[in-house]
């Protein structure tokens, strides 16, 4: 009988990112201390898991109150939040950058056309990235919510399934752009992942859901 398909959710490691095999997840975990991963029988359970906290498919054995009791306190106050929003898959998308502390708007675009939101999160953070580059900022970080976003950044190679179309031209010049933006420059800025379990919704939302 065939090995039924595993996908692989890691949360914290060397890569965080949904991998296919059991070998792709240990390279991203090996050497890491505190790696969070978990194995799923479909790839729309591990992409749900992804946007989610750990803990929240991981039984305990001892009390889980540490890591769900997170006090907004830890959240760092030189930072900036970035998020997308989309009507649809694909849809209308935009995305923004703000101060996490204050709020205060630092970018907006779009909306664009046959856009997605994993796409809207990655050019939202490569943007951040080039703001802060561009004002020779090497240490304020940046929070997101996706960790589709975050492994395309590391990968500096957008991953998506999105069929170009006259609508959507200037998403894929965009995307372009962004890859070849990662590819020639480096960054020091560290990108987190925003822990939406314990702090709420992330700064830069649109308050849509």
């Amino acid at each position: 009988m065939a090995k039924k398909q595993k996908y692989y959710v890691v949360w914290e490691g060397n890569m965080p990112g949904i991998y296919n095999s059991w070998e792709e997840c240990q390279n991203q975990i090996k050497g890491h201390p505190s790696a969070k991963y978990k194995a799923f029988d479909s790839l729309a359970e591990a992409e749900f898991a992804s946007k989610r906290n750990y803990f929240e498919f991981v039984k305990k054995a001892t009390n889980n109150t540490t890591t769900k009791n997170q006090s907004k306190s830890e959240i760092i106050a030189d930072s900036i939040s970035v998020d997308a929003a989309c009507s649809g898959n694909p849809g209308l998308m935009e995305y923004q950058c703000v101060e996490t502390i204050s709020k205060k708007l630092l970018f907006h675009k779009g909306p664009f056309k046959e856009g997605t939101n994993n796409i809207g999160e990655f050019l939202g953070l490569v943007h951040a990235l080039a703001l802060l580059k561009k004002h020779n900022n090497t240490h304020t970080s940046i929070y997101t919510d996706s960790i589709t976003a975050i492994s395309w950044v590391k990968n500096k190679k957008v991953k998506t399934n999105l069929t170009p179309s006259p609508n959507n031209t200037e998403l894929f010049d965009l995307m372009s752009r962004a890859e070849l933006w990662l590819k020639t420059n480096t960054f020091v800025n560290k990108i987190i992942k925003w822990n939406t379990e314990s702090w709420g919704e992330i700064p830069a939302d649109f308050g849509r859901k």
